[in-house]
């Protein structure tokens, strides 16, 4: 990532490692912290010091922002949850039901989602797990309801542990997962999203100029490219004839209103 950043950055702009009482001595000078972790230990040390988080999810940033007047901000990283259903969508045309899965703590991660989707022919509904061993219980009424399973980078819900008992389930009743990640493609959900780091430190390089030419960063935002990682062979065990990705991409990018010039196939 540091690579890639001073890459996109260029040479008018000096990357240096972050050291304990830097923001003291510096409070001035944007840091850039991967992940929640170090956004949380340079915040610590200095609540005024500007910082451009990444690798973040939008509920982990989206309070600090609001409060913080431009001097916070964030690349986010996991996949829009929109973005994964449309996905779902365009693999299986015929869907009109999508089904999601939350612990009580964590059903406002998909509010959003469920009001955007009848615009783009869908209904949603979330099924709550209300303890561990109601998790498979629940995801069954959810595979009645849903065409799909629209998963969100809930560790409550999608965690090594439980992935498999999920994905043997699904399959089992002939549906497919999509999401929550590009990781959980490989262990068996159908397809997921992701952005390529390369946009990543693209987009920041863009939110620091604007630091720097404004003294504010812009609002948390995901990178408008993306690509798309498919389990082809849950596919072809679950006879879903899966488009090309160059296909899914296009139209994703086409439903959403995305730039043409935003595509990274």
């Amino acid at each position: 990532m540091l690579s890639l950043l001073e890459d996109a950055l260029g040479s008018t702009a000096v990357i240096r490692s972050f050291s304990p009482g830097q923001t003291s001595q510096d409070p001035t000078t944007p840091v850039i912290a991967l992940g929640p972790e170090a956004f949380t230990r340079v915040r610590q040390e200095n609540r005024n010091v500007p910082i451009l988080a990444l690798l973040v999810d939008q509920s982990f940033i989206e309070g600090y922002a609001e409060r913080s007047d431009g001097s916070v901000s964030g690349i986010l990283y996991n996949p829009p949850l929109l973005r994964q259903a449309i996905a779902g969508k365009v693999i299986l045309p015929q869907a009109t039901q999508v089904a999601m899965l939350a612990r009580p703590e964590s059903v406002e991660i998909y509010e959003q989602v469920i009001e955007q989707l009848p615009e783009y022919g869908l209904e949603g509904k979330v099924f709550v797990v209300s303890s561990d061993d109601r998790l498979i219980p629940t995801l069954v009424r959810a595979l009645n309801y849903g065409d799909f399973i629209l998963a969100a980078p809930d560790k409550g819900i999608y965690n090594p542990r439980t992935i498999k008992h999920i994905l043997l389930t699904a399959y089992r009743r002939n549906r497919i997962v999509i999401g929550p990640s590009q990781a959980y493609v490989k262990a068996g959900s159908l397809a997921s999203t992701y952005t390529p780091l390369t946009e990543i430190a693209q987009l920041t390089a863009r939110f620091v100029q604007e630091f720097r030419d404004n003294g504010q960063f812009p609002p948390p935002a995901y990178p408008d490219a993306f690509r798309i990682e498919m389990n082809e062979q849950v596919a072809r065990s679950l006879n879903i004839p899966l488009p090309g990705r160059q296909e899914i991409i296009r139209s994703i990018r086409e439903r959403l209103a995305v730039p043409e010039e935003a595509a990274d196939e």
